[in-house]
């Protein structure tokens, strides 16, 4: 068994990525599965590897955000609305990231 584990460890998700022609490497990645191979018997060292992995491709988050149990309507509401605070908030720095950019370019 010891042996199985020390040559590698695979995490495989039954989610396929879009078929379309833009798929991103990391959709493909989460529909083959994550290969960690460990070396020298070191388990620690190649789940801390694996660990950092799944949070580089985004399948931690991808877990995470899948919700095993029911929200109600009210928190739905609270949520959809801290959504939309974040991405206008991120909307609005890039305006004036943009703005101070241009500004800086054209030397004013």
């Amino acid at each position: 068994m010891n042996s199985i584990i020390s040559k590698s460890i695979t995490s495989i998700f039954s989610r396929r990525p879009n078929t379309g022609l833009t798929q991103r490497s990391s959709d493909l990645q989460q529909w083959r599965g994550i290969r960690v191979k460990i070396l020298n018997n070191n388990l620690e060292r190649g789940l801390t590897y694996m660990q950092r992995i799944m949070q580089s491709s985004g399948i931690e988050r991808m877990i995470k955000n899948e919700q095993l149990y029911h929200i109600k309507n009210s928190e739905k509401k609270i949520l959809a609305k801290k959504n939309l605070q974040r991405r206008l908030k991120s909307q609005d720095l890039a305006r004036k990231l943009k703005s101070i950019l241009v500004r800086k370019v054209r030397g004013y």
